[in-house]
């Protein structure tokens, strides 16, 4: 019997030692367990913009609030992360006021023309946009699109309101977007030319900066939480 006590007072400990490193992980901002021990850590700490820089020390296009970074609808200036990522698997989520427009910077460069000098994926509130009016899209400008390269799928982004879930795998040559579950780009960076026209160099770099780019218009906001990374290994 005392045997017996012995074990379950220390299967008892086993189980609290497990369950407090359990709620630890939970604890990081946007992250299950599971992601925390596939490797992935908050890009945003829901609080600050600790890890953001703007460009020329800017930060005014954005603010925390209720655990969401927001792009203000005036938002003009974009913010990149301090550190450079080469391969990476990235997800978040995304809600945008009807109108909303932003960009998500991939291996870009600290510029005011990331899309150039790196490479932006759409974000936008497509509906808003249907009927032309006061633009009419062009194919690489709906949301999810490499801008001015490649693309996306439409029909799979949610009524403004509503938060998305996006992930985007950058793996070497190969991007990859999924937007709520559907994959709407998957590129072969060296299969694909711009068709813009314009000289995108960015679809060369093997690394760079995580932006969010700040196209504040329509007096639309567009938010941003669960932020999180995980770098690949090549």
């Amino acid at each position: 019997m005392f045997r017996f006590v012995l074990a379950v007072v220390g299967l008892s400990c086993l189980l609290s030692h497990a369950y407090a490193a359990h709620d630890d992980v939970v604890a990081l901002p946007g992250l299950t367990a599971e992601e925390a021990a596939e490797g992935f850590v908050p890009l945003f700490d829901g609080k600050s913009l600790a890890g953001w820089v703007g460009l020329g020390g800017d930060t005014s296009s954005y603010y925390v609030q209720d655990g969401m970074l927001i792009c203000k609808d005036t938002g003009k200036v974009h913010i990149f992360t301090e550190k450079e990522y080469a391969s990476f698997v990235l997800r978040l989520q995304i809600k945008l006021d009807p109108g909303g427009n932003n960009g998500l910077g991939i291996r870009t460069q600290l510029s005011d023309a990331p899309h150039i000098y790196g490479m932006e994926l759409q974000i936008l509130e497509d509906d808003y946009y249907a009927d032309g009016d006061p633009i009419k899209l062009k194919d690489y400008q709906h949301h999810g699109s490499i801008y001015g390269v490649v693309p996306a799928k439409t029909g799979h982004l949610k009524p403004a309101g509503q938060w998305n879930d996006q992930e985007v795998i950058c793996d070497g040559r190969h991007v990859k977007v999924i937007l709520n579950g559907t994959v709407i780009v998957d590129a072969d960076l060296d299969k694909v030319q711009p068709i813009d026209g314009q000289e995108h160099p960015g679809l060369k770099y093997e690394k760079g900066h995580i932006g969010l780019h700040a196209h504040g218009n329509y007096g639309a906001e567009v938010f941003f939480r669960n932020m999180r990374i995980k770098e690949l290994k090549r």
